[in-house]
């Protein structure tokens, strides 16, 4: 796939500190520009949120954090970058004057993509010369974890330009959709639009609370969005004549008055100062940060459910994660051998999210067998079983764990794990895993686990190629002169 080498951002509100973290997270360094006072602040706290969602979102190796830096002048931050994404306020003069300065001062090779959320391209690309390279990409918030951006070009704007941004998408986890003719508002902002209309006459009209609006949303039609869009719900409730069956049965519906999409509401301040108190009273003194904090999560939970959809292949925006991470998994994360393979290798950094606590605010037991797998896994790509490895249908399968909790790790605490190789032989890999606190030090649990090299299609086990065992000698070679760990070789219920 085609990737980004890097990236510059014009503007670092809500959706550029967004894109500014997606670019970030994926490896991409990004130069920004931001006359406004605070935008470090801003952009620090968006990319804050953004790192403890990626910690709850995967698993997979991140690629090292691209390198961010704030520039004095927007000539400066897009000289050398190859995707430029401006996300200004939504005002057509100042987009425009914007984006003809961007075009005046980018390389000619560079994409140039406008975040606005309705403006028409052939507006925004009128004074360039250079319009061919101009189209919207326009993201939903939180960009870093909603991946979908509607790409739609202009009259200028190349069809080549329009492959190469839709190409530039999967690698950093994104989806982007061509929006076939150029038209105010696009698709999403048009659907959201038309209910957001409909739902102002409902409060206007006290049918209800939006408290109560939400609700209708959030338990019932709003679930079957996130898995399957509009139309392919509707197909499902024509039951088995399908679609034709649905459009049938309820189409003659559209013709009676039972909505109000074609009235503008007069957003007085009466009306104002009731949607305001009521958005006040659902809040319940969460503030905009923690709510941000609230919503990551909830979207992680709904996109790993997503992830295994379908049998384990993945359904919508849950596909594409799986797709992102089997990308990730490909690169293998960096891991090179070690400069001192003599000391228990240090393979996984990590800090406890919100999602891997309990109710007392300790990681849940499940996360730490999650965290020592993910360290087997580390030193296997060390050691050459990566994902083509796997893919080709040979692997080691853990087949014995003994996890002692030592100490408790704790909601935001930076903690990290190390491996010793004990034996190892053609089948068995015998390893010893620590977790500790990365500022103290303290030892918060071990794990002693067994793996198997297995023939994953035969079902069997088998002896690993000269390859991998060669690598995994001499690891474990120098591991040989290493004492032997306390607490290997412990069974449960063992005195101490």
């Amino acid at each position: 796939m085609t990737k980004i080498s890097k990236a510059a951002c014009i503007g670092g509100g809500v959706i550029g500190g967004g894109w500014i973290a997606r670019f970030l997270l994926a490896g991409i360094d990004v130069d920004v520009f931001d006359p406004h006072p605070e935008a470090g602040r801003i952009v620090g706290e968006v990319i804050a949120n953004a790192e403890k969602a990626y910690a709850m979102l995967t698993g997979a190796p991140l690629p090292p954090r691209g390198r961010l830096r704030f520039c004095q002048t927007l000539v400066e931050a897009v000289s050398d970058a190859d995707w430029i994404q401006e996300s200004v306020p939504e005002r057509l003069e100042l987009k425009r004057g914007v984006l003809t300065e961007i075009d005046a001062a980018a390389r000619l090779d560079a994409l140039i993509g406008s975040s606005t959320s309705g403006l028409l391209p052939t507006d925004l690309q009128r004074d360039m010369k250079h319009p061919e390279r101009l189209f919207v990409a326009h993201p939903y918030n939180p960009v870093y974890l909603l991946p979908l951006v509607e790409i739609v070009g202009g009259e200028k704007t190349s069809a080549a330009t329009i492959r190469a941004a839709m190409e530039r998408l999967p690698p950093i986890g994104m989806k982007g959709v061509h929006i076939a003719k150029e038209i105010e508002a696009f698709v999403g902002d048009r659907l959201l639009e038309a209910l957001w209309r409909e739902a102002l006459w409902l409060i206007h009209d006290d049918i209800c609370t939006v408290e109560t609006l939400d609700d209708v949303i959030r338990y019932s039609f709003g679930l079957r969005w996130a898995q399957m869009g509009l139309f392919q719900t509707y197909r499902i409730a024509g039951g088995e004549a399908g679609m034709r069956h649905f459009l049938a049965q309820f189409g003659p519906c559209l013709a009676w008055p039972w909505t109000k999409l074609t009235d503008v509401v007069d957003l007085d301040e009466a009306l104002i100062e009731k949607i305001g108190r009521q958005s006040d009273e659902q809040a319940a003194g969460l503030s905009i940060r923690q709510l941000e904090r609230i919503r990551d999560e909830n979207l992680v939970g709904i996109l790993q459910a997503l992830k295994g959809g379908d049998g384990g292949k993945g359904w919508g925006a849950g596909k594409l994660l799986k797709d992102f991470e089997q990308s990730l998994w490909a690169q293998g994360g960096g891991e090179t051998m070690p400069a001192d393979p003599s000391k228990p290798l240090r393979l996984v950094e990590t800090k406890v999210s919100p999602a891997w606590v309990d109710y007392n605010g300790h990681m849940t037991e499940h996360r730490y067998l999650q965290v020592f797998g993910d360290t087997s896994d580390a030193l296997l790509r060390l050691v050459g079983v990566d994902l083509a490895y796997v893919e080709a249908g040979h692997s080691y399968y853990t087949v014995e764990s003994h996890i002692r909790h030592l100490g408790e790790a704790k909601l935001g605490q930076a903690i990290h794990s190390a491996c010793q190789i004990l034996d190892v032989d053609e089948k068995r890999l015998h390893v010893f895993h620590t977790l500790r606190d990365t500022a103290t030090g303290e030892l918060i649990a071990t794990a002693e686990q067994m793996l198997l090299h297995v023939d994953s299609k035969a079902g069997k086990a088998m002896a690993a190629p000269a390859g991998v065992l060669d690598r995994v000698k001499a690891i474990a070679a120098s591991h040989a002169e290493l004492a032997l760990p306390e607490g290997a070789g412990r069974h449960v219920g063992q005195r101490r």
